[in-house]
């Protein structure tokens, strides 16, 4: 999230993009760094021990939703 924030402060469309785990972190993150409306996709969790193709298939889930997050 914090990655997300620098670059919308420098005027960067941004959206993170975390494990399902992480909502609540997410959230608390943003709020902590002053801009709730910073952008985050969540996929589902885990991902520690996802191989190549079950990553592959996760960034597939949310890549419609990436590229919306980016240009809306």
């Amino acid at each position: 999230m914090h990655d997300t924030v620098w670059f919308e402060i420098q005027g960067l469309p941004a959206v993170s993009i975390a494990s399902s785990e992480f909502a609540e972190a997410a959230e608390v993150q943003r709020k902590a760094l002053g801009m709730e409306g910073a952008r985050y996709l969540l996929v589902d969790h885990p991902i520690q021990d996802a191989n190549d193709e079950e990553m592959r298939q996760k960034a597939r889930e949310v890549f419609e939703s990436v590229v919306t997050a980016l240009t809306a």
